[in-house]
């Protein structure tokens, strides 16, 4: 039992019925995967539960990349950029089929955010902090090299450019990855498990907590020693839960992303650019399509239901607009988008872009350990801070010494290529794989980039499977493998957070429908009101992701 085949949840909501944990983690999104794998590779029992699916939250909703954080210099955030620029590289070695290098071009308009100095100065501090090596190390740019490089740019505007290097990623398979590498070290891990209250022992200290299927309504306990929160922008709930929610508290952001077809926006590589409202944000080309974001708004709305407004996607194209005058995009144009919430903490007099990102911990009086803010860049270190918290607790309460984080030695799974350039090599292989399967040759960077050294057993499932057509065909067989490995149990686990199609590739999904649809339903023998749940789920996520109001 891996805790991760869907077919064995009966035995292990068991297994954690019965055991006595050392520590359970609220929430399975990338702080949540983090502080799990750091604590199982350090000795501690440990468990986590997630209220929906994994990375469901905060952690599918990025901009999808592993960045140090340019613009936090400009706050003289100068310790942040230092930690999460250094751990691009340690996060990038991890697992390099997932998290890539990406030259980002930054072009200097007149009266723009960043100078022709100050850029120089900035990027090459940048560069210091972060330990980039030589040959990735940033480049100015005159107007005319600027233009070579992104011809769609605004030649009256631009004045330079500056290149550096940044990383890509999918949010969600590496959340993925870091949990399954978290069973892997011996972490029992479920999702669709929801944390109802705690337990306390006779002096009121947290051991524990019940908990609620929310796939059956069934309720059960997980008897814990300790207990850490790390549940996103449902931080503050949890904390009220347990009557500890005083001092700081949370104050979410909302981020919204829009994915358009690369032939409408049609950027030669990623692009960090100036809105007219002083801030900036991304393009980023991917595969078939190019997708911009961030917005940065404070939200007060309901937190379990974050949508994309009309308003948000016409500051995107407005913002787009500015610099590249050339493109005409109009909100028909957009096919997808995903909205989420940014778990910052409450700081009086800043506006929402002004908030810090840095992560801050709670600990309550009764014992159970918050941690809120922080990037998804920054995922590692914020583990070992909180796990090397609760290693004093254990070492003055317990007599128990825990060694050192060592995450930065253990490879994510699906991991086990040497560098970009093996990862590079390996798609070339896959590539003609797929092209002898009839399927397109974009699959092979897909398949790839998802699942790593992962796809054999991809290609294992393919082969076993009889569909004439080879995109449904491979299609089912990612599905097989994400059910048996990756704890699929719902048609939009499958749709947006294993495959990301809701969001990159959301015109394949009407003739996946109804097969991905049968195979769910015959796998867990759903009954009538669980597929019109499902049926109604699917509609209703995919409304979302392409109608805004």
């Amino acid at each position: 039992m891996n805790g991760f085949n869907a077919n064995e949840r009966g035995e292990l909501i068991e297994k954690l019925n019965r055991t006595q944990y050392d520590l359970v983690i609220i929430g399975g999104g990338v702080t949540g995967a983090g502080i799990a794998l750091d604590a199982a590779a350090r000795g501690i029992k440990t468990a986590l539960v997630e209220k929906n699916d994994y990375a469901s939250g905060t952690s599918s909703k990025s901009t999808k990349l592993i960045h140090g954080g340019l613009r936090y210099l400009k706050q003289f955030e100068v310790a942040l950029v230092r930690e999460v620029g250094q751990e691009r590289a340690v996060v990038h070695h991890l697992a390099p089929h997932l998290v890539k290098a990406e030259k980002m071009l930054l072009p200097l308009i007149k009266d723009g955010t960043y100078g022709k100095i100050l850029t120089s100065v900035g990027l090459m501090v940048y560069d210091v902090l972060a330990g980039v090596e030589k040959v990735d190390q940033r480049k100015m740019m005159t107007h005319e090299e600027t233009m070579e490089k992104e011809p769609l740019l605004d030649p009256d505007k631009l004045e330079g450019g500056g290149i550096y290097a940044e990383y890509r990623t999918d949010d969600a398979r590496l959340t993925l990855e870091i949990l399954k590498t978290a069973t892997r070290m011996g972490a029992d891990i479920i999702n669709y498990a929801e944390a109802t209250d705690f337990i306390y022992d006779a002096e009121g200290k947290v051991r524990g907590i019940d908990w609620r299927d929310n796939l059956t309504g069934m309720e059960y306990k997980i008897n814990s020693t300790y207990t850490i929160s790390a549940a996103g922008p449902w931080v503050d709930e949890i904390r009220e839960k347990n009557r500890s929610l005083k001092g700081k508290k949370l104050h979410p952001t909302k981020g919204v992303h829009i994915v358009l077809p690369h032939s409408k926006f049609p950027v030669k590589q990623s692009v960090y650019f100036d809105v007219p409202d002083g801030r900036m944000i991304f393009a980023i080309p991917r595969d078939r399509v190019t997708y911009i974001g961030t917005t940065d708004t404070d939200y007060h709305g309901n937190i379990n239901d974050v949508r994309t407004d009309k308003e948000d996607v016409e500051y995107l194209l407005k913002g787009v607009k500015h610099i590249f005058p050339e493109v005409e995009l109009t909100i028909d144009d957009v096919e997808s988008s995903w909205a989420g919430l940014r778990p910052l903490i409450e700081e009086e007099g800043k506006s929402a872009s002004q908030l810090s990102r840095k992560d801050e911990i709670f600990e309550s009086e009764s014992g159970l350990l918050s941690i809120a803010g922080g990037k998804l860049t920054g995922y590692r270190k914020m583990a070992e801070r909180i796990i090397d918290k609760l290693g004093k607790r254990m070492e003055d309460e317990l007599g128990i010494e825990i060694p050192d984080c060592n995450t930065d030695k253990i490879l994510l799974a699906g991991s086990g290529f040497k560098d970009g350039e093996a990862v590079r090599n390996y798609e070339a292989y896959v590539r003609g794989r797929v092209t002898e399967m009839g399927l397109d040759p974009y699959y092979a960077e897909y398949l790839v980039g998802n699942y790593g050294k992962q796809v054999e057993d991809v290609f294992g499932y393919y082969k076993t499977r009889k569909e004439e057509d080879p995109e449904i065909r491979l299609a089912l067989s990612e599905l097989e493998f994400t059910v048996k490995e990756e704890a699929v149990h719902s048609i939009m686990d499958f749709f947006e957070r294993r495959t990301g199609r809701l969001y990159f590739n959301i015109n394949t999904i009407p003739k996946l429908i109804e097969p991905v649809f049968d195979y769910l339903s015959k796998n867990f023998s759903w009954s009538e009101d669980r597929r019109r749940h499902e049926q109604a789920w699917l509609e209703k996520s995919l409304k979302v992701a392409s109608q805004f109001v």
